[in-house]
């Protein structure tokens, strides 16, 4: 894979660089905001390890910008914090995924291993109501009309799609979409909700959304 490594500790970023390298992938390593703006401009990576602080720039904001940019590569944030707050913070700003330092390397991996294949695909072509999922270029599709998905919220879209017209509990949701092993606030499910339903309307009149089942979990549904 070619990965971003977005780190201002050179020591850290070097001995993380360096093992990812013998694990077979391609690493470029940035230490300033300004420097991986330019870098993911230009190069099509597979995933991002972006580290919270950096000297010219915060991660989320940079992040944040990515996003509004409609970069939807896979982006795991690195802090050496990991209060509940932070993380959702991170996870509402576009991050995919989120590691505390210190970390055991194998599940730096195990994680880029996971985002990419999310990203993938395997998730198949799914179409309800109209409105097509399209895994592999990430979006959803009605007519003309496309509109982009990130990796986490296509992830959460192919599950209400393969139950359309079933609800969807949020214990199902938070650990097929997050992991079995999440233990961040699990409001984050409804932050990325709301990011879906937001995306579905931008498809217009009669397209299919997302209703929630109080106390239960979520819905996609068809307008008649």
């Amino acid at each position: 894979m070619k990965l971003l490594l977005v780190e201002d500790e050179h020591r850290f970023a070097k001995t993380v660089a360096r093992g990812l390298r013998e694990e077979g992938h391609q690493v470029d390593v940035c230490h300033m905001g300004e420097d991986a703006r330019q870098q993911l401009a230009q190069i099509p990576y597979d995933v991002v390890i972006l580290d919270w602080m950096l000297p010219d720039a915060d991660g989320v904001s940079l992040l944040r910008e990515w996003r509004r940019e409609g970069h939807r590569v896979p982006v795991i944030m690195l802090t050496a914090r990991g209060t509940v707050g932070e993380r959702v913070t991170g996870l509402r700003a576009g991050a995919d995924d989120y590691l505390v330092k210190p970390f055991a390397f194998e599940e730096l991996l195990a994680r880029i291993d996971a985002l990419h294949r999310r990203a993938e695909g395997g998730l198949g072509t799914e179409e309800v109501g109209g409105v097509v999922l399209d895994a592999r270029r990430h979006h959803l599709r009605r007519g003309e009309v496309e509109v982009a998905l990130t990796p986490r919220e296509l992830q959460l879209a192919a599950e209400l799609f393969d139950h359309a017209g079933e609800v969807v509990t949020r214990s199902h949701l938070l650990t097929t979409v997050w992991g079995w092993d999440f233990e961040g606030d699990p409001n984050v499910l409804d932050v990325y909700v709301g990011y879906v339903r937001k995306k579905l309307a931008q498809l217009g009149e009669g397209a299919p959304r997302i209703a929630a089942v109080r106390g239960v979990g979520f819905r996609l549904e068809v307008p008649r």
